[in-house]
């Protein structure tokens, strides 16, 4: 090798990896580009939908007043309010001042041995799960840390009872102390 060889494949390393830096940076900067863009989209998308919510709004408010005068005139008068306040339109809590409905989507029929098949997979799923629910709830060591928990708790009531009657006795012997003494 010459002297020459050495500095000359160290220079060609230095420019490829140059290169490859530079590759990954405009890469970046085109991604970082693309993803500013998204948001941006995103962003009008948003400001859109809250404005049309906005309109929305304002609309179900302005029916709202409208309902709310009617509700007065026919307080004050009523007679004929009987007929104006009649509403026999029915209200889905989801629906309400939604005017942009698209077509109803009737719901997937599923043929008779699918459906069956269906309904006994989930029922016997519900089954095994209850089954292995009850089984671990009675298993012995549950069994056991119950009776344990009980009897503690009861040691405790118990003990609680007597300090309270003990207090009890207490206090009534030392009114009537109290009351011997101040006759």
């Amino acid at each position: 090798m010459t002297e020459l060889a050495v500095p000359l494949w160290l220079a060609v390393l230095t420019l490829v990896v140059l290169a490859a830096l530079v590759g990954l940076a405009v890469a970046l900067s085109v991604a970082a580009r693309r993803a500013r863009a998204d948001t941006e989209a995103l962003l009008e998308a948003a400001v859109g939908d809250a404005d049309a919510l906005r309109e929305q709004l304002a609309g179900i408010e302005a029916q709202l007043q409208e309902r709310t005068r009617a509700q007065e005139d026919a307080a004050r008068s009523p007679g004929r309010a009987t007929l104006a306040l009649r509403d026999d339109r029915e209200y889905v809590i989801t629906d309400i001042g939604d005017q942009r409905r698209g077509p109803q989507v009737p719901a997937k029929v599923l043929p008779a041995p699918q459906f069956a098949d269906i309904l006994l997979r989930e029922s016997v799923i519900r089954t095994v799960s209850l089954a292995a629910g009850l089984r671990r709830a009675l298993s012995p060591e549950v069994r056991n840390r119950i009776r344990f928990e009980m009897r503690r708790e009861v040691k405790r009531s118990r003990k609680e009872r007597k300090q309270m009657v003990r207090r009890a006795r207490r206090e009534w012997q030392a009114r009537g102390r109290a009351e011997i003494a101040g006759s």
